[in-house]
């Protein structure tokens, strides 16, 4: 704690407070270009969608350049060097293949997302058979299994839905996430003066 905050008598959450109440306007900010986000993303999905697969080529390529270059330099702790780089040349190679077909890429994300849901379900689902006599209301866990299954195999017979329910998902997350900015940056601006 500073000795200027000290000297006030404030406490760390008070100074936080008053950082916050200061400032409420960027929370203002944050919260309403969250929602025309989730807003925008409601409008075009595929933009979104494209989007989404764009970023990941940047982050893998860049992550790529980046494993690269510490197995040139000799870097990455116990790790052999060798794996280091190829662990690079693939993320560079991911990152490019992202850029030059983003619809496959798109596709094999999709995949990725129902295979691991469906996987999930299935060991969700027989974990609570076996837990049966361990523990109570089992069928929750069961029930959860059942909706990834279901969701994963929707997502593998309908990959378009998929896509669409999942920029849903974002864009409702990213609505209330910024509504509830929104809320706290006017209840902010009561504490500023």
């Amino acid at each position: 704690m500073s000795a200027a905050v000290e000297a006030k008598g404030l406490g760390p959450g008070a100074v936080l407070l008053h950082g916050l109440a200061r400032n409420w306007w960027l929370l203002l900010l944050r919260g309403l270009l969250s929602i025309v986000f989730g807003v925008l993303a409601f409008i075009w999905p595929g933009i979104t969608i494209l989007t989404l697969v764009f970023f990941y080529g940047a982050y893998a390529l860049v992550d790529g350049v980046f494993a690269v270059i510490a197995a040139i330099r000799g870097e990455g702790g116990a790790s052999p060097r060798w794996w280091l780089a190829a662990e690079g040349f693939l993320g560079i190679a991911a990152g490019i293949f992202a850029f030059a077909m983003p619809g496959l890429t798109t596709f094999a994300l999709l995949m990725l997302i129902a295979a691991w849901a469906l996987v999930r379900g299935v060991f969700e689902i027989v974990g609570a058979i076996r837990l049966r006599k361990e523990i109570d209301n089992e069928w929750m866990l069961i029930l959860s299994g059942l909706l990834s299954v279901l969701f994963g195999a929707m997502m593998l017979v309908l990959p378009g839905a998929g896509a669409l329910a999942l920029v849903w998902v974002i864009a409702s997350w990213a609505i209330a996430i910024g509504i509830m900015l929104v809320i706290l940056a006017f209840r902010l601006r009561k504490h500023a003066h």
